[in-house]
Formats: structure tokens, C-alpha cells, sequence
């Protein structure tokens, strides 16, 4: 059980719509009540300035801190920033939430290439570190292929022992070559290349900030429910 909109109200007022549009696409998912640690992830490969300049990328990471709202009770999301390597791991928080991305972004500097395995390295440290008992729904942000295609599968592969989902979201064209690896990974076997089917993909579109909200939280919990089901059945995570 995430906070009270009571709460969320007397912190962030302004999430609070964003809040409850959560909630109606958790309560559709048969999540309501279910508790879970969430994580954002940011790509900062170079052809990702514009979404940055222009606010997308705020506007999306405010939607995913509502989301954990209705999902944790600390008010708290770690963000891992990541172009070639990770450029920084900070926390989104109710508190001062508004233009945080664009600041934390600022201060990272030069915007690299695309490599998702060791972002991913960074949120299983993180998670593991941080002595959680809930899953973790990991919202995995990018606008193309990763430089190292065999080690982001890989890295996808070994974390599918653990109690993490990965959502990959697409920012830009449907149809672009780049999210044909993202579709690819989604798909990977099971159980021939891991134990679950521990990740999904949507593409958010050229302009992922006009999503509807509740579209865009029916489209993030997508695969997370049966996920939830099959780490139970192996033992991934525990029986409810």
C-alpha cells in the first residue's frame, strides 16, 4: 500500500491527478494493495537533448514518482542517469520534485553513447544495497539500441534471477530500426535464456509527453502482474 492521497495532497498537490490516474490503472492490472520498490532509469545519449530542453523527460519522471505513490510509502524514486556509462544515481522525492531532472541533467555534463547493461548494474547494486523486501518495477527510459547489444542481454538474463521487472519505454519514432533490439530482448526465451520473462517494451511515440496519463500507466504495468505470478511459481519471489 503506496501513501494516502491525504499525504501525497499535503506534499505535492500537483501529483495528486497524476496519482489517482495511477491508481484506476492499478486497480484494471488487480494490483490494488500491492507494494513494490520503484526505480527510474534516464538515457542521456546525446540524441536525447531535445527531450530534455523542452520538459518531456521532467513530465515523465513526475508521472513515474506518482506511480510509486500508490506503490511505496517513502515518496522516494532512485534515478540512474546513463549515456556511455552511468552518469549519476540521485532520488526523485515528493519534496522538490519540480525541474530536478533538468538540474540533475545540467550538472552531468556531456552527453555520451547508449550502454543499458551498466545502468541495469547500477539499479541491481542499488536494490540490493538498499535491503528491499518488495519487487522492484524498474521504468527503464531510452531512445534507441544499446552500443553493447550481447551485454545488455546478458545483463537482462542474469537479472531475471532477481526480483526486478524491467520496463523499457521508447521515447521516438515507433518504427525506428533502433527499438527492434528492445522488442528482440522482450522476447527472449523461457526458460532457455532465463528463468521468467522478467522485462516488456512500449514505444511512447515522437512526443511520449501527449500520452494520456492512464495510457501511459496501463502501458507501464503491462506484463508486470504476470511477471509477478511467474517469479512466485520459481521461487523468485516469495508465495503471497
Amino acid at each position: 500500500m503506496g501513501l494516502s492521497l491525504e499525504k501525497v495532497s499535503a506534499v505535492a498537490p500537483g501529483l495528486v491527478n497524476l496519482s489517482k490516474s495511477a491508481q484506476v490503472s492499478l486497480d484494471k492490472a488487480g494490483l490494488d494493495g500491492a507494494r513494490a520498490a520503484v526505480y527510474l532509469v534516464l538515457d542521456r545519449s546525446g540524441s536525447m537533448r531535445p527531450f530534455y530542453r523542452d520538459g518531456t523527460v521532467q513530465r515523465f519522471a513526475e508521472q513515474v514518482l506518482a506511480l510509486s505513490t500508490r506503490l511505496d510509502d517513502d515518496g522516494v524514486v532512485p534515478v540512474v542517469f546513463f549515456s556511455t556509462g552511468v552518469d549519476g544515481v540521485a532520488e526523485l522525492a515528493l519534496t522538490g520534485y519540480q525541474g530536478r531532472i533538468g538540474k540533475l541533467h545540467a550538472a552531468y555534463g556531456h552527453l555520451g553513447r547508449t550502454n543499458y547493461h551498466l545502468a541495469m548494474k547500477a539499479v541491481i547494486a542499488h536494490y540490493q544495497r538498499s535491503g528491499a523486501v518488495d519487487p522492484g518495477l524498474v521504468i527503464f527510459q531510452t531512445d534507441g539500441g544499446p552500443t553493447s547489444r550481447a551485454a545488455a542481454r546478458d545483463m537482462l538474463c542474469l537479472a531475471a534471477e532477481l526480483p526486478l521487472y524491467w520496463q523499457f519505454v521508447g521515447f521516438g519514432d515507433p518504427d525506428d530500426q533502433e527499438f527492434g533490439f528492445l522488442r528482440r530482448l522482450d522476447e527472449l526465451p523461457v526458460p532457455r535464456r532465463r528463468p521468467v520473462d522478467n522485462a516488456g517494451f512500449f514505444p511512447a511515440s515522437r512526443a511520449p509527453g501527449t500520452v494520456p496519463d492512464r495510457e501511459l500507466y496501463d502501458r507501464l504495468l503491462d506484463g508486470y502482474p504476470q511477471w509477478l505470478d511467474a517469479a512466485r511459481a520459481a521461487g523468485i519471489l516469495p508465495a503471497p
